[in-house]
């Protein structure tokens, strides 16, 4: 596969809230990694925009206009169709797609583009056999990554990625597979091998897509330490993905939906702008005029098919 790519790491229900150490993981982790993207920053209410020596780090607005707390299924739609879906359904959704949004991501994502024309596309994170039977039988929708994933006629990984390294677990190192899921001998990386697996992984094609949900989980039930402790384990994930990047060749992208674990005062989700970073050379220009969610799957386009862009002018 050759340049250029892109690699999004979706950040489910990570926010910038207060400095507040009682309530805010980002407030206490140890985060050198993450910190060095926004400019030696905090990922903070108050950090705004920062431009480093590889990134730049964007406050980006999931609420695009609609009241009310920002939800997962519309916010997901938003990032990945680059259309303001709460405005077009009258609302925030969540947390699996309604019709509503299921039809829009029928009609159009950025896996979708990205395969039209001609490109390589893959969600590289796998899930056990259980979810596969859960989709299959009905008993669980997918999520909106997930629905634009297999819309595109695209696979969603399995347990034969995990064992073959071709995806990763949910977070990101495997220990959730021996942990959680009962298996003995699937692979458990260190975190800098995580990430820099990550990375070999979405070299191999023009758009990658990782989704991480466990942040999310803990931002509705989890403590301030848990909180920690998993931004700490992220941030070595990153180390490993930066020493390995060739900001030349591509992007990587981090972002998120809607704020959650940065409040951990109570279990909802907040309407705090979510951190947007993008990391290489051009991440100036990706991030000029970048505001909202709906921002995202444009530029990602532009960059991988800027051809395509002065054709249809």
């Amino acid at each position: 596969m050759t340049t250029p790519h892109v690699l999004l790491i979706f950040l489910d229900g990570v926010g910038l809230g207060a400095d507040d150490p009682n309530r805010n993981p980002f407030a206490v982790a140890s985060t050198p990694t993450l910190d060095s993207l926004a400019n030696g920053r905090r990922w903070l209410r108050d950090t705004g925009i920062q431009r480093s020596s590889r990134a730049m780090f964007v406050p980006t607005d999931p609420r695009m206009g609609v009241p009310g707390r920002p939800q997962s299924a519309s916010g997901q739609a938003a990032i990945l169709t680059g259309e303001n879906i709460p405005v077009l359904i009258g609302e925030h959704y969540g947390p699996r797609p309604n019709p509503a949004i299921r039809q829009r991501l029928a009609t159009d994502n950025l896996f979708k583009r990205v395969t039209a024309r001609g490109g390589a596309a893959a969600l590289i994170e796998a899930y056990p056999p259980r979810f596969h039977d859960s989709i299959t039988s009905g008993k669980r929708l997918p999520s909106s990554y997930q629905q634009a994933v297999v819309e595109a006629g695209l696979p969603l990984f399995g347990e034969a990625e995990i064992y073959s390294g071709d995806a990763l677990a949910v977070d990101w190192v495997g220990e959730a597979w021996r942990s959680h899921l009962g298996y003995t001998d699937t692979p458990v990386y260190t975190p800098a091998e995580a990430g820099r697996r990550m990375v070999e992984i979405a070299r191999r094609y023009h758009f990658a897509f990782f989704s991480h949900w466990l942040s999310d989980t803990l931002g509705h039930r989890g403590s301030v330490r848990e909180g920690a402790d998993l931004l700490e384990l992220f941030d070595g994930v990153m180390a490993g993905a930066l020493e390995a990047w060739d900001d030349a060749a591509g992007l990587i992208v981090i972002t998120s939906d809607h704020g959650n674990l940065e409040d951990l005062s109570h279990t909802r989700h907040t309407e705090n702008d979510v951190p947007t970073v993008i990391i290489g050379a051009g991440c100036e220009s990706f991030a000029l005029g970048l505001r909202t969610l709906a921002d995202i799957a444009p530029r990602i386009e532009h960059f991988l098919f800027p051809a395509s862009d002065q054709e249809n002018a």
